[in-house]
């Protein structure tokens, strides 16, 4: 019985870390997907539509898996602060953390729509795949 390894009980805490790192590794491995994506359709649009074209493409592709990878930043420091340490100044820093990465989000959202996140659709710029 001793070469059975344990299961974790659900108040284990190691499990919690264990998956806000991985979040953040998926949301590197989104980045990067996205970064190396968009300059190959970057790439692609310079031989048919011009440099002007390929430099929005690129910017609206790696935009995209930027927010995303943002988002999930932002899930893993959720996940490990509330569940690891819940203390007043890791809150904080939580909080710090969010307001920022929030920030960045609003700024790609204006940068990649034309609008802020919480205007309607009527003054959105057309987005080309």
């Amino acid at each position: 019985m001793d070469d059975v390894e344990a299961v974790p009980a659900i108040g284990d805490w190691s499990i919690a870390e264990s998956i806000s790192v991985w979040i953040e590794v998926v949301a590197i491995v989104v980045i990067t997907v996205a970064v190396v994506a968009a300059f190959v359709t970057g790439a692609r649009v310079l031989r048919t539509a011009g440099v002007r074209d390929a430099v929005e493409q690129v910017k609206q592709s790696v935009g995209r898996g930027l927010l995303l990878g943002l988002d999930l930043l932002i899930a893993a420091d959720v996940i490990r602060t509330v569940t690891l340490e819940p203390t007043l100044q890791n809150v904080a820093a939580l909080g710090l953390l969010v307001v920022v990465r929030t920030f960045l989000s609003w700024s790609l959202m204006v940068e990649l729509h034309g609008r802020w996140p919480w205007q309607g659709a009527a003054g959105r710029r057309p987005v080309e795949d």
